[in-house]
């Protein structure tokens, strides 16, 4: 998983025995990057990725920046839609100000670079002719570019963006207000090994939305911030997880229930792969990347 607020239902997951209860022992890695992340998927170094649906697609259909395929790929569960902002250097005073600067991405074939290039798009911004982007790595390597002034903007997950905005950088968008229904982070796996584990690729899933469940309900809120600043590095103030509680669990958007993927927000992670991906290359449907038959095992789902 990458590092972030956003691996709450994990955290929450461990501590309260939600994963226990399913007779799972769970080794959590964090990932530098994507290219670290899918690789180790692939070659059957990680059993389960918590991953941008667009890794999946991307790698399942060989456009992925690690130099392995994935054919065998596919999303079991959703956990949210991402919690994406583009934010700027302070003094930015709209999309124009980014003109001729540099911006950050994971790798720009995969992940979240492609929202980048569509919400620039849309205000009349085209990579290579207006602006150029560097890889920098996951969010957590991006965010600390960006504090740095290394790069003049970058997409940020929540609660990143809010500590930004505290110390003057500016938020510019947040993706889903202009793109609708978008799939963010889901779990991913290997097929093969998935259905070779399906009781335990059952439990993760029943773990997880247990854990967003207990998340969200209000009268567990106090432990819920002390898990959070329990996980988080040493000098997190505590005001961070009152932040990232607004922003992750009682805000607009929040970590989906049931662990529900949302097939309508695949399907634009599609048409932005289609758009901005390797030239020439039919997508399959939404469908397609998601193997339903866990989840509805998971909850006696017809």
């Amino acid at each position: 998983m990458f590092p972030g607020g956003f691996n709450w239902p994990l955290w929450v997951a461990q501590d309260k025995g939600f994963f226990e209860q399913e007779r799972l022992a769970v080794a959590i890695t964090p990932t530098p990057n994507s290219t670290f992340q899918m690789k180790g998927l692939i070659q059957a170094e990680f059993d389960i990725a918590m991953t941008a649906m667009d890794n999946v697609i991307a790698y399942r259909e060989g456009q992925g920046e690690a130099g392995v395929d994935g054919p065998d790929l596919v999303a079991v569960m959703g956990s949210d839609a991402g919690f994406l902002r583009l934010v700027a250097a302070p003094g930015t005073r709209g999309y124009a100000d980014l003109r001729g600067k540099t911006l950050s991405v994971d790798a720009l074939t995969t992940g979240y670079a492609f929202v980048l290039l569509e919400l620039l798009e849309r205000h009349g911004l085209v990579l290579d002719r207006d602006y150029n982007t560097e890889r920098a790595g996951g969010v957590l390597q991006r965010y600390q570019a960006l504090l740095e002034r290394k790069h003049a903007a970058t997409i940020l997950v929540a609660p990143f963006d809010v500590t930004a905005e505290a110390l003057g950088f500016q938020r510019l968008a947040n993706a889903t207000d202009e793109l609708g229904h978008y799939q963010g982070v889901v779990a991913a796996a290997r097929q093969s090994w998935a259905r070779a584990h399906a009781d335990r690729v059952r439990g993760y899933i029943r773990a997880h939305a247990g854990a967003v469940d207990w998340l969200r309900e209000p009268r567990n809120k106090d432990e819920a911030l002390r898990i959070f600043l329990a996980h988080m590095p040493p000098n997190t103030p505590p005001q961070a997880a009152e932040t990232a509680y607004r922003a992750l669990v009682s805000g607009p958007e929040s970590f989906q229930r049931q662990a529900q993927i949302d097939l309508a927000g695949v399907e634009t992670v599609v048409k932005l792969r289609t758009k901005f991906g390797r030239p020439g290359v039919k997508l399959q449907g939404a469908a397609h990347y998601y193997d339903p038959s866990f989840h509805q095992a998971a909850f006696n789902n017809p």
